[in-house]
């Protein structure tokens, strides 16, 4: 299953709670962040006196090797939960490598050429869109300190989201309530799977929207998260 989402939505606390929740209900589960490397472009070409990745690189190459690095640790992480069976909880997938292209102003040649080197990967049983405002995310990152993200990049790629195809297939969660209201809904929905709670045969999630504002089961979320 899938978290994706802009930047400071969300994606990497939830992924993280998500993994362990499932895996206290009996579904062993490993988080896997799919990073594309922007975040450790930016710090090298920082230290070589460019603002940013694009400046280092160009838009092409910035985007070239986003795509490539994506797919390696994508790949990396459906083949280890291949190879261990335990349910794989991607942060970031596929939809976003293809939100930062449309994001980056990225030609539909470009976009075609990736989707086809990406459709190798199988769907999610369930994707989950962190959906916040823009304004908000960047209030996020700003405050984690750690990378900078404009508000201008980050409302193109909320609008790349919400405008690629595979988007009527996502169950769209607000991200911008509290982190456990968010962990909730995202396990609420998921609620029906990991009844049994014992790794028994249980009926597998999908992007039944209709489950998506079910009532969570109190023993879905770790203890030491719950109010």
């Amino acid at each position: 299953m899938a978290l994706i989402g802009i930047d400071g939505s969300g994606k990497t606390t939830q992924a993280h709670q998500l993994a362990q929740a499932l895996t206290v209900a009996g579904h062993p589960a490993t988080y896997h962040r799919n990073a594309g490397g922007r975040r450790w472009l930016g710090r090298a070409a920082y230290r070589l006196g460019r603002p940013d990745a694009q400046a280092l690189l160009g838009r092409t190459g910035m985007l070239v090797v986003e795509s490539v690095l994506r797919w390696l640790a994508i790949a990396m992480a459906l083949l280890g939960g291949l190879l261990t069976g335990r349910v794989a909880v991607m942060d970031r997938y596929a939809a976003c490598q293809y939100a930062s292209l449309r994001a980056h102003g990225g030609a539909q040649r470009w976009e075609r050429l990736v989707r086809a080197a990406y459709r190798l990967f199988p769907r999610p049983q369930v994707t989950f869109l962190l959906a916040v405002d823009p304004a908000e995310a960047y209030r996020r990152i700003e405050r984690r300190g750690t990378d900078h993200e404009s508000l201008g990049y980050l409302t193109a790629a909320d609008l790349a989201y919400r405008t690629l195809p595979e988007y009527p297939t996502f169950v769209v969660i607000d991200a911008a309530r509290p982190v456990q209201e968010v962990a909730r809904e995202i396990q609420g929905h998921l609620a029906g799977w990991l009844a049994a709670g014992d790794g028994s045969t249980a009926r597998r999630p999908g992007c039944d929207r209709s489950r998506v504002a079910a009532p969570a089961s109190p023993g879905l979320i770790p203890a030491q998260a719950r109010p």
